[in-house]
């Protein structure tokens, strides 16, 4: 849980990476697909299911077999999405579209949102059965202004990655300090690296950064 821009990714593909699963790590962000294609990421299809599957092809639960499928955004699902997605979690297994048969899947499910659940499913815009199913472990990522002791570290390192080895100053430093950050680490990533361009090889300044 946490603000836009917070890390959410990150500390998904953090879970993962340490968790000792053998298999992938699938990403599906739940807001950038219509239904229909949502629908078909996610289960798979047969051949034949709809106009233009032309062959059968397993979708992204499947291909998570033995390792972790990453829902962002899962607060974006339309309902009947969610109640499929439900039975996938409750019941460990898929049926793909058009098909006649479940396929059994072993894999850890993360989900991510910006969204109040809570609020969500008082609203029926959100399943209560599937919120109490994925809400095992809640993590709350605080936003970046409430982590302002990260800020330096984090700008020392997007600089040294954006080509900038000179380090930053302490006016600089006291900047960024001071800001808010409404985009989080995502918008801070992004205010170095243009700073970094802005500055040519020379040395940050306060100048270079637009917020």
């Amino acid at each position: 849980l946490g603000e836009s821009g917070v890390g959410k990714e990150l500390l998904a593909e953090t879970i993962h990476l340490l968790s000792g699963r053998r298999g992938p790590l699938q990403k599906v962000n739940c807001a950038a697909l219509a239904e229909q294609l949502l629908e078909s990421e996610l289960f798979g299809h047969e051949k034949g299911a709809f106009t233009g599957a032309v062959s059968a092809r397993p979708g992204l639960l499947e291909a998570a077999e033995g390792g972790t499928v990453f829902l962002d955004e899962i607060g974006e699902l339309p309902l009947p999405i969610q109640a499929k997605l439900l039975r996938a979690i409750e019941a460990r297994e898929v049926q793909r579209l058009g098909a006649t048969r479940t396929t059994s899947i072993d894999v850890r499910w993360v989900c991510a949102t910006n969204r109040e659940l809570t609020v969500e499913v008082a609203e029926k815009r959100f399943r209560h059965d599937l919120y109490f199913r994925i809400d095992g472990i809640s993590l709350r990522i605080p936003p970046l202004r409430e982590r302002r002791g990260m800020i330096a570290r984090l700008a020392m390192g997007f600089a040294q990655r954006a080509g900038n080895n000179g380090g930053l100053s302490s006016e600089v430093l006291g900047a960024l300090e001071a800001y808010d950050w409404p985009g989080n680490v995502r918008e801070l990533k992004a205010v170095i690296e243009r700073g970094v361009l802005l500055a040519r090889g020379r040395p940050l300044s306060v100048s270079h950064l637009a917020f």
